[in-house]
């Protein structure tokens, strides 16, 4: 230790550093000994002791105390990631909902709150119903707005730099709202504004069907196509924030493709325009030849787009998600045979294990990333010390 000072050593920034690593041990694996955290890190066991006994104090740890054992000595002591340090927001603002979702450090969720908007509600609507998800969340696991450290909301349509999406978006009068700013007059955090299916694509990475995988299309298939683009393990943005969104050339014809399901000859009256391509998947499998011919189409004109984003980057795996993939089981297998015929070689085609929570989930991920980047990369803030109850 002497030598090191003498050669210019920052001990404290050393000592902040040691404490990063055993945070990072902590909560990639279950409780943990010292002996054990000390394997793991390769810091000296006294080293390991005594950050440990700091971390618990600073509020980033907890003991878990051994139970009563017939081995002889003393049990070790285990010491555990204080997940409940912090708290993160993920919510999808979509063009027929608002989801949230609360989560610890760990990313579990302790709550969601949904809300139906209307399709063609203005702005101050559509916040309304963001504020009042959050609110409830908050309420329902007894937050305070202090205690959220992050914060990341999935918006229809590629977002710029500010967190607009000024390029395209379906949701009315949404290219100019102006979401940190409005979250900032309620939230001290990090706020992060994402396009939904880039979040989406992260969601299916991290608890969804592409875990196994680094490079990774994820098309999110509804009343609008669009993709997701993760590769070498990275979500990519683009310079502009609309990497993925291939549909706006009309001729791979993703923006047609809907339209197929949407006016199928046989939908009834009665079956509203959103509900329509609902029906005809159901029609097409129980039979109906109008419903088969309008989902084959459906098909040919998404593998189209698929096809150039393949041939483009090669993925691992393309993931099938959105509204659209609740009827994955009449897409994925003529998908696969268009694919086939379009591209030298042809990924897995898998369908999204998580459904209508995908981009909220993405976001969940986005904020942990985010605390990653500004906590546990750099510099340790001390968290305020548990309440005890």
């Amino acid at each position: 230790m002497t030598d090191g000072a003498a050669a210019g050593v920052d001990l404290p920034r050393l000592r902040e550093l040691n404490s990063l690593t055993i945070v990072r041990a902590l909560r990639d694996h279950p409780p943990s000994t010292v002996t054990e955290l000390s394997q793991r890190t390769g810091l000296s066991r006294p080293a390991v002791d005594l950050i440990a006994q700091n971390l618990v104090a600073d509020g980033w740890a907890t003991v878990i105390e051994a139970g009563s054992s017939s081995a002889v000595g003393r049990p070790a002591r285990r010491y555990q990631f204080r997940s409940t340090a912090g708290y993160v927001l993920g919510v999808d603002v979509g063009v027929h909902k608002v989801l949230a979702l609360v989560a610890d450090l760990s990313g579990e969720v302790l709550h969601s709150h949904r809300a139906s908007v209307a399709a063609d509600a203005d702005p101050a609507a559509r916040l309304a119903a963001l504020d009042e998800a959050i609110q409830e969340c908050l309420a329902a696991t007894k937050k305070k707005p202090a205690d959220v450290w992050a914060v990341t909301i999935g918006v229809t349509g590629p977002v710029d730099s500010s967190g607009r999406t000024t390029l395209f978006t379906p949701i009315p009068g949404w290219g100019q709202v102006d979401l940190p700013t409005h979250l900032a007059g309620h939230f001290s955090c990090p706020i992060i504004v994402e396009n939904d299916c880039k979040l989406a694509a992260l969601a299916e990475r991290w608890k969804g069907a592409a875990s196994d995988a680094s490079d990774i299309i994820y098309l999110l298939a509804g009343m609008r196509t669009g993709a997701g683009l993760i590769l070498d393990g990275i979500l990519r943005r683009g310079y502009g924030g609309a990497a993925g969104e291939i549909g706006a050339l009309k001729q791979v014809r993703w923006l047609a493709a809907p339209g197929h399901l949407q006016n199928c000859p046989g939908v009834p009256e009665s079956v509203s325009p959103d509900d329509a391509a609902a029906w005809v998947f159901d029609a097409a499998r129980h039979g109906d030849r109008a419903a088969k011919t309008a989902v084959s189409r459906y098909v040919k004109d998404l593998a189209v787009g698929a096809a150039a984003l393949i041939l483009a980057l090669d993925p691992q795996v393309v993931i099938y998600g959105g509204g659209f993939s609740r009827s994955a089981d009449l897409v994925l297998a003529p998908l696969t045979t268009e694919l086939q015929r379009l591209c030298l070689r042809v990924p897995e085609v898998r369908a999204s294990t998580l459904g209508a929570d995908s981009v909220a989930l993405g976001a969940i991920r986005l904020a942990l990333n985010e605390l990653d980047d500004r906590l546990f990369s750099t510099t340790l803030s001390s968290p305020a010390a548990p309440t005890v109850r």
